[in-house]
């Protein structure tokens, strides 16, 4: 545990000096206070909307945001290293692969976790101090859902980064794969779901299609992050599918969590079998 913990630790001390921390909390707090003051501008209205609007609001950016920031943090965690001739040099201290994987996502994680915490939580307070009349329970429950989901979300797209990045020995195809990953999970997913509802003139078997919402971590995320107000009116195009999804909000965090595990677990196993 301490090999691992230093690793983390090398990892966050980089993230520091190379102003990522920094740079990510800023982007956050900035984006989240524009959309909880102008999210309702296209209505003709500009002010804090209420706390369901904002989180959905929040959500449908994040889905965009989280995942590439994630995926740029760390898709040449393990490639990088040994484009860079250091990665042998770790090996020969006593430290195993699997110690090395886990403190880099220790790292790693800890990283986009403060930045999502620091950033949203500045946009949480100010609606607090700012707005009148905000329910501060809700909107703290509320937050705090999001925020949680968030660096859930965000998790499991390292652990894809990783994926990636202990599989290949380039780092331009790792930032290639990566941004694949991206364009599938985020844009190309939905579209080719509802392209096979089209398709098959409402013959697939409705009791399987909800489900493949779970194999889409940015749509288990946008589902939590709505379905927990209990407004199932918000849910459009393949989303509505969600709404007759049996399992309830614990199974959406189980399957955000299985997000993490799964990619984080396969990138364990591949690095123990390859070759340095």
């Amino acid at each position: 545990m301490n090999a691992i913990w230093t690793i983390a630790r090398k990892e966050l001390s980089d993230s520091f000096r190379n102003r990522w921390l920094v740079a990510i909390s800023l982007v956050f707090a900035t984006l989240a206070l524009g959309i909880a003051w102008f999210g309702a501008a296209a209505s003709g209205q500009v002010g804090y909307a209420s706390t369901p609007a904002t989180i959905a609001s929040l959500a449908s950016l994040g889905i965009f945001l989280i995942p590439l920031i994630a995926l740029l943090l760390a898709y040449d965690a393990i490639v990088g290293e040994e484009e860079g001739g250091t990665l042998l040099l770790l090996m020969t201290y006593p430290l195993s692969k699997s110690q090395l994987l886990l403190g880099k996502f220790l790292g790693h994680g800890l990283t986009l976790a403060l930045a999502t915490l620091i950033g949203f939580g500045v946009a949480g307070i100010a609606i607090a101090l700012l707005v009148e009349d905000v329910a501060i329970g809700a909107l703290a429950v509320a937050m705090g859902r999001f925020i949680g989901s968030t660096i859930l979300l965000g998790w499991g797209f390292i652990a894809l980064a990783y994926l990636v990045s202990v599989r290949v020995s380039e780092k331009p195809v790792a930032a290639g794969m990566a941004l694949a990953i991206w364009f599938f999970f985020v844009l190309i997913f939905d579209l080719m779901l509802l392209g096979t509802l089209v398709a098959s003139e409402g013959k697939f078997n409705p009791d399987l299609l909800p489900w493949l919402l779970m194999l889409n971590p940015t749509d288990i995320y946008r589902l939590l992050n709505i379905v927990a107000f209990g407004d199932s009116a918000q849910l459009s195009g393949v989303l509505s599918l969600g709404s007759d999804l049996p399992i309830g909000a614990g199974g959406l965090w189980l399957g955000l969590i299985l997000w993490c595990a799964i990619p984080l677990a396969g990138a364990l196993l591949l690095f123990r079998n390859r070759r340095i």
